[in-house]
């Protein structure tokens, strides 16, 4: 049986794949740097294989040595990785810390692991933010045009994965994705923000009046595509995934307010939009559909009943909980 380690496993994308894996009753490490949460943020905690699940607290930029060590003891076949600072328009405020996590950092994990047969696969998870704003079905070998320091850093890790398989065989997969969404994700996200500024009655700040053009996918189909890589992804490849169903920010916003009985005139606020904001990427999806037989079974619509659902249903347990994005260096 394979042992999966999982970089980042406290982030939403993290926690939900954890929670997948266990369900098919596989054995997982977690690697996060903040604590685990509480039941209701982190869903793997009711899962019924949770004695499958071992947890490490580790900051890869001060405690580097300490992952190194836990690998070198626990030999995993599989690492996803989620590891690295997010959030696109705060990059600009101190870039060097992307830098520092996002590419420093996994280097240095890199030469660390190209020592070791163990490894089998190792799943990068990337973004289509690579690619910047483009009008035009991108593919996985569309020229890189990252428009802001988190972008560029996704850039140039991606790079640097695929230049090392070329060098020594390094085991990467990179897997590209397009936006996803789901129960439990971070309050700071548009989806689950617009479904708790509905149920609040509060105003919704609506950057550049919503007219970026996204792809959406629900988290279990996120998650089945990974598995898919795991299952079927050929080392030194890259993936696109997508849907092909695509929405404005603002349609995405009318949506839920329809689903929910709410005006959405009554909702939003409009605010100038971010700096070095993309306008669209869309990615072609075929080669993941061909080649790992990943297809979404769930539509946008049926995804965002068992999203607000969800959140209805678990509010209470989010009285503390901040709504807002905190950075964390």
């Amino acid at each position: 049986m394979s042992l999966i380690l999982i970089l980042g496993s406290n982030s939403f994308a993290g926690s939900s794949l954890v929670n997948y894996l266990l369900n098919k009753d596989l054995k997982v490490i977690g690697i996060s740097r903040s604590n685990e949460k509480n039941k209701s943020e982190l869903i793997y905690k009711n899962n019924k294989n949770l004695k499958n699940y071992q947890f490490y607290k580790i900051n890869i930029n001060k405690d580097l040595q300490k992952l190194k060590n836990l690998i070198n003891k626990k030999k995993p076949n599989i690492i996803i990785d989620f590891l690295g600072q997010g959030m696109v328009a705060e990059s600009w405020c101190n870039p060097e810390q992307w830098f520092t996590t996002n590419v420093l950092s996994k280097i240095k994990l890199f030469n660390f692991l190209s020592n070791y047969k163990f490894l089998k696969k190792y799943i990068r998870i990337s973004t289509p933010e690579v690619y910047g704003s483009s009008q035009n079905l991108l593919k996985e070998n569309s020229t890189y045009n990252p428009s802001t320091p988190y972008a560029v850093t996704h850039m140039t890790i991606d790079t640097y994965l695929n230049i090392i398989f070329e060098k020594s065989k390094f085991p990467a997969i990179i897997m590209r994705f397009s936006n996803f969404y789901g129960e439990s994700q971070p309050f700071y996200r548009i989806i689950p923000k617009t479904i708790i500024s509905v149920i609040n009655k509060k105003k919704l700040p609506l950057h550049g009046k919503g007219l970026s053009l996204r792809s959406f996918i629900y988290i279990d189909d996120f998650c089945a595509a990974i598995f898919k890589g795991i299952k079927k992804g050929k080392i030194g490849e890259t993936y696109n995934v997508s849907s092909n169903e695509v929405f404005s920010i603002a349609e995405i916003v009318k949506i839920i307010c329809l689903k929910m009985n709410y005006n959405f005139n009554y909702l939003i606020k409009y605010q100038k939009d971010r700096p070095s904001k993309d306008f669209r990427y869309f990615m072609n999806n075929n080669k993941a559909k061909k080649k790992l037989g990943w297809n979404n079974k769930i539509s946008f619509s049926e995804g965002l009943d068992r999203t607000i659902k969800w959140y209805y249903k678990n509010l209470k347990n989010f009285k503390n909980i901040k709504y807002g994005y905190i950075h964390r260096k």
